[in-house]
């Protein structure tokens, strides 16, 4: 008896280092020390030293059950982007720079070639924030998942001087809201995409016009990284008053999260358009609006308000950066929550 017949493949784990290195490589930044292998990643705080009041901010998220259509599509080189993107656009929300991305991967077995896929997907979406990927763990653990399985959970460890975070405290009524367009779906509501849809191969390769590619190519589009954008802001010299990542509970649950009492949002539906696939949804499944608005991102993965006088200024700063944004409501007096007009 020996750890390979228990179902752990040592010697596959270490394929899989191997076959990770130039992915984990693309990562780096000068504040990392040491390489790959450690027992802890290191990162020098040197820089934070020219902060005034540096603070540490940290978010911490997994895919869900998203991964079920990776297992369904056999392709597992973008499911990381999510999984760094749920956790650099919380830091990014509050005004903070990530600094570094550790993730963890649970697997039934260890098949070195789909564990670097995964961990390509993880590299890629830490250069897209310009967060090094400093560490990670592989547990392999037989009887637990299936052998075709896994799971993917990521921690991110940001920073912001405190002059910087973003609270909400200025926010007034008359400020505007600027939404920034998402890839689709991302990473939230997989539980009720996967009953409005049959999750087989032959469905997910389906082509809809509508959608103009795959049901399957859309629903796995990897979610927006939104680092860079909010940076473009804060750099053109615009004040970001508040800041709502759009994930799991929609407009009606994120939105609120970036008020303070008194003030309540205003959002106009008809002020950019939904992307298909969320119209496919809700006639597919016969959805509320309510429920559609309550669940999925509905095309906007991160909302700001600004002040009235920025709004060219913002949605130009965001273009440069590559997204797309638009002008989507108001702050108004009242009880804190969300009006959806």
């Amino acid at each position: 008896m020996d750890y390979k017949s228990a179902g752990v493949d040592i010697k596959a784990g270490y394929k899989a280092v191997e076959l990770m290195k130039e992915h984990v490589k693309s990562t780096m930044r000068a504040e990392v020390l040491g390489g790959l292998g450690g027992f802890s990643g290191a990162f020098s705080l040197s820089k934070i030293k020219e902060m005034e009041e540096p603070i540490l901010l940290s978010g911490t998220d997994g895919v869900g059950t998203k991964l079920k259509l990776a297992f369904i599509m056999d392709k597992h080189d973008t499911i990381g982007i999510d999984c760094v993107a749920m956790c650099v656009n919380d830091v990014a929300c509050a005004g903070g720079e990530p600094l570094f991305f550790l993730d963890y991967i649970a697997c039934g077995r260890n098949e070195p070639q789909k564990i670097a896929a995964i961990v390509k997907g993880v590299a890629d979406g830490c250069v897209q924030s310009n967060a090094a990927l400093i560490g990670g763990e592989t547990a392999e653990m037989p009887g637990f998942y299936s052998e075709d399985e896994y799971d993917l959970a990521g921690f991110c460890v940001g920073v912001a001087d405190k002059c910087d975070l973003i609270d909400g405290k200025d926010l007034k009524a008359g400020d505007v809201l600027i939404g920034i367009a998402s890839s689709g779906v991302h990473s939230n509501g997989f539980s009720l995409v996967r009953k409005v849809f049959d999750m087989t191969k032959e469905s997910l390769d389906t082509y809809y016009k509508e959608l103009d590619k795959t049901l399957g190519e859309v629903l796995l589009a990897p979610t927006k990284i939104y680092v860079k954008a909010l940076k473009s802001v804060r750099e053109s010299g615009v004040k970001i008053k508040a800041c709502s990542h759009i994930t799991g509970g929609g407009f009606y649950e994120n939105i609120p999260r970036m008020l303070t009492e008194g003030k309540r949002a205003v959002v106009k539906k008809d002020s950019y358009k939904v992307p298909a696939i969320f119209t496919l949804m809700a006639k597919k499944g016969d959805i509320s609006e309510e429920m559609m608005y309550n669940t999925f991102n509905m095309g906007i993965g991160m909302v700001i308000a600004v002040d009235k006088g920025d709004v060219e200024k913002t949605l130009d700063a965001i273009n440069k950066a590559g997204e797309k944004a638009f002008e989507i409501g108001y702050i108004d007096k009242g009880t804190k929550g969300i009006e959806l007009i």
